[in-house]
């Protein structure tokens, strides 16, 4: 009886372990997550990766491909990102004009430090009428909000990550 309380507190014993180094290894992975976002937004180059959007009048819908992103760099801005919504004037040509789809060069940059952590990055575009303002919440994990507002478009809000990855 006493051999097999004993293998019964051995057992125990070792699962308390696994466990606590478990949490830890959750931890370190969130702690080193948090740093590369951090590094990421404080070099001004990064990406943000689209995974749902609400337009202002009409249901959310989500992105189902990967392809819809917008890059930050120190120099430029380039987005790719779909557009549900309402154009009030210069309405595209030809159907591949559509969407949030442009480079700017000429912006003002701003990044503030949230209260409860995270990040509020606002752009302002000077050289496009696709999108006068781009605001990004970005969380210490990575998920983001991204809000446009243009002169001709209704506002758009859109749901994802910003990539830590170096692709």
């Amino acid at each position: 009886m006493k051999t097999l309380l004993n293998i019964v507190i051995a057992a125990l014993m070792l699962l308390s372990v696994n466990a606590v180094s478990a949490q830890n290894s959750k931890a370190d992975k969130k702690a080193a997550k948090e740093l590369a976002v951090m590094n990421k937004i404080d070099s001004v180059n990064y990406t943000f990766k689209a995974t749902y959007m609400i337009p202002l009048q009409g249901p959310g819908r989500p992105i189902v491909t990967n392809d819809y992103d917008l890059r930050v760099k120190k120099d430029s801005v380039i987005a790719y990102l779909p557009f549900f919504g309402r154009v009030y004037m210069k309405a595209p040509i030809n159907s591949n004009d559509g969407g949030l789809k442009f480079t700017s060069t000429k912006f003002d940059y701003k990044t503030t430090t949230k209260k409860k952590g995270g990040w509020r990055v606002t752009i302002i575009i000077k050289d496009t009428d696709k999108a006068n303002r781009i605001t990004l919440d970005i969380s210490p994990n990575g998920s983001a909000t991204l809000v446009t507002v243009g002169n001709f478009r209704d506002a758009i809000t859109f749901y994802g990550n910003i990539v830590t990855d170096n692709k």
